[in-house]
């Protein structure tokens, strides 16, 4: 019994043993790991870009903006001079009205009526064109800070990037630390600028 026991005991021993060695070498890893996790954790995983700023100084915005003003003043030339052709017209109708027949004053009265309306419709096409553009052109401005964005976050280990506006009821605070937006807008310009090429 004495002899079983003492196996026993052996055996017991001998599971620790290779349990506390087995148990010390998986430590090391993880000390390393927790290294590693105390030192990557000094570096934010949460940032913000000031969207103020984006908008103000990103080149691709500033074309965006140009390019949509141009189109604008385009437009209202072009809706202004056809107002302006037809005021003409109408004036010069009514200066002529007495003179003319009440068939050929009915006729002119319809055909004024008729070009009245479509030049409000021409103006109203305009103007739901130019939205049309404004959306698109907004929709790959949002597209391109995006992407960029996603890689931009993957490149320097980011977990969620936020956008912060002046006046923004979201974002009550932020420590100055975490805003990324002059490096982000830096590499956003020469990213465009080598697209542009």
């Amino acid at each position: 019994m004495k002899i079983t026991a003492s196996i026993f005991t052996k055996i017991t021993l001998g599971v620790l043993l290779a349990g506390s060695i087995a148990a010390c070498n998986q430590n090391k890893p993880a000390d390393k790991a927790a290294a590693a996790t105390t030192a990557a954790s000094d570096k934010p995983e949460i940032v913000y870009i000031n969207q103020d700023s984006l908008s103000l100084k990103y080149d691709y915005a500033k074309d965006m903006r140009k390019r949509l003003e141009d189109k604008g003043k385009t437009a209202q030339g072009d809706v202004g001079g056809r107002k302006q052709a037809f005021q003409r017209e109408v004036a010069e109708y009514q200066k002529g009205a007495n003179s003319l027949s009440a068939d050929q004053r009915a006729t002119t009265e319809q055909r004024l009526q008729r070009e009245g309306q479509e030049l409000q419709t021409y103006e109203q096409n305009a103007s739901a064109q130019f939205q049309s553009d404004q959306a698109s052109e907004t929709q790959k401005l949002y597209e391109k800070v995006y992407n960029f964005s996603k890689q931009y976050a993957k490149d320097n280990g980011y977990k969620m990037v936020f956008t912060f506006t002046n006046g923004n009821t979201n974002l009550l605070f932020a420590d100055k630390s975490l805003d990324i937006t002059a490096d982000f807008l830096k590499k956003l310009n020469d990213a465009y600028t080598k697209e542009k090429k």
